[in-house]
């Protein structure tokens, strides 16, 4: 139980390390004049969306291996963990959302400005002060 625990943290760790800076990554983009840096910049969102993908989805196999190993009735009683879940769920679809964001970057599309970047750099880290007292107070 334990390692699995440790295991579901440390991706966690390694996810949001990507989640983080990805995003700081399209803001130099959107502020870049310069094709060749642009260009750069646009393979390291690539590589780094592709870097840290298998780290979400290991976070998702560990989180449930956990809720598993401790079973229905603890699942039932723990409304904390529904609070966690219900957060869980949007920052996977800002995954995927930075996923569309990587692609425009790749294509050298420029819907977005570098504040718009900005802005949606800080929206994790909301999550992640919830999901953290969530699941260390467990206070639902």
């Amino acid at each position: 139980m334990l390692w699995l625990k440790a295991l579901h943290l440390f991706f966690v760790i390694a996810w949001f390390a990507g989640i983080f800076y990805l995003p700081r990554l399209f803001v130099y983009h959107a502020e870049s004049d310069n094709t060749a840096v642009k260009k750069q910049l646009a393979i390291m969102a690539y590589r780094l969306f592709w870097f840290i993908t298998p780290f979400a989805i290991l976070t998702l196999i560990f989180g449930l291996s956990l809720i598993f190993s401790y079973g229905m009735p603890w699942f039932i009683a723990s409304h904390w963990l529904h609070l966690k879940l219900a957060l869980v769920i949007p920052l996977y679809a800002y995954h995927f959302y930075l996923y569309k964001l990587m692609m425009n970057v790749k294509q050298d599309k420029k819907p977005h400005s570098a504040k718009f970047y900005r802005i949606i750099n800080e929206v994790p880290v909301l999550f992640l002060f919830a999901i953290v007292a969530l699941a260390v107070v467990k206070f639902i």
